[in-house]
């Protein structure tokens, strides 16, 4: 069942004083496309925060309750400890998973492809050009943790990608510039970074925070940390998060974003990005 969410658009501390509160509905299988906004129809207005930039959600009593009110590296020991508990499912399983989280909502028989924007049919899942197939966000090379069960299938950062577009994305870091190329739906790339189409830069952003977050070396995978580089091959590190706080706070939580955060909580892992649910904790923690 949708679950509803009453956030504030937030933004940097410079603008604080123009944000408002908003109430969103999480929407069904009828939502809007990929990386747009709700529509103005879908908003209506709420009660001010006590603390402005701040969110509030259906899940601050329960899910939420033990990271309330903290901040910094009591925030994020926090909430590492309540995302650690998830059900972890296999690669293969990622395949069906997708089908369901990236569902287009304009066709229910196809998927949106995360940096293309393609809206492609589900049965084309596999390895041939044409096909698509399962993109890592966090690139698997940062860290050496491939596709085993863990960060390697965590449908957090794992979404649908044109299989020749995923090869050019590569194992690169995200950042400003570069060059467009066939399928790239407004993403860009150079020799040593990617930079997303902007309707999901924050969706891009949001999920390598989550995986930083995840993911602190206590069970058996690498200590994922965000830093300032382009050029980190397969050293646990993600870059760069200079960019990657601007591209959060340029591009908000969209309708499908937050979907695809219920879908993965209630139907899968079980546990929830707290970076689409509470915006305003990525500044907070970094």
């Amino acid at each position: 069942m949708p679950v509803t969410h009453i956030r504030r658009r937030w933004k940097t501390l410079a603008l604080a004083t123009s944000a408002v509160l908003v109430g969103l509905t999480v929407p069904a299988l009828t939502a809007p496309a990929a990386g747009a906004a709700p529509s103005a129809g879908t908003a209506a207005t709420a009660g001010a925060a006590t603390t402005a930039g701040a969110a509030t959600t259906a899940y601050d009593d329960t899910y939420y309750a033990d990271a309330i009110g903290k901040s910094g590296t009591a925030l994020k020991d926090s909430l590492h400890t309540i995302i650690s508990d998830q059900t972890k499912i296999s690669y293969s399983a990622v395949w069906d998973a997708l089908k369901v989280t990236d569902q287009d909502p304009n066709n229910s028989g196809n998927v949106i492809l995360l940096y293309s924007g393609i809206s492609r049919s589900k049965s084309l899942n596999g390895g041939d050009t044409g096909d698509w197939n399962r993109e890592h966000v966090w690139a698997k090379s940062h860290g050496d943790f491939g596709t085993s069960t863990g960060p390697g299938t965590d449908l957090h950062h794992l979404r649908p990608e044109d299989v020749q577009v995923n090869s050019i994305r590569g194992n690169k870091d995200f950042d400003n510039g570069g060059s467009s190329f066939t399928n790239s739906g407004g993403s860009l790339t150079d020799s040593n970074s990617f930079e997303p189409r902007a309707a999901v830069k924050g969706d891009v952003a949001r999920m390598i925070l989550y995986m930083a977050v995840r993911y602190e070396g206590t069970d058996g995978w690498p200590d994922l940390e965000p830093n300032d580089a382009v050029t980190n091959g397969t050293s646990p590190y993600h870059g760069r998060l200079s960019v990657l706080k601007q591209w959060h706070q340029q591009d908000p939580p969209s309708a499908f974003e937050e979907r695809r955060n219920e879908v993965i909580y209630d139907s899968y892992q079980h546990n929830r990005n707290p970076f689409i649910d509470h915006p305003e904790w990525v500044e907070s923690i970094w």
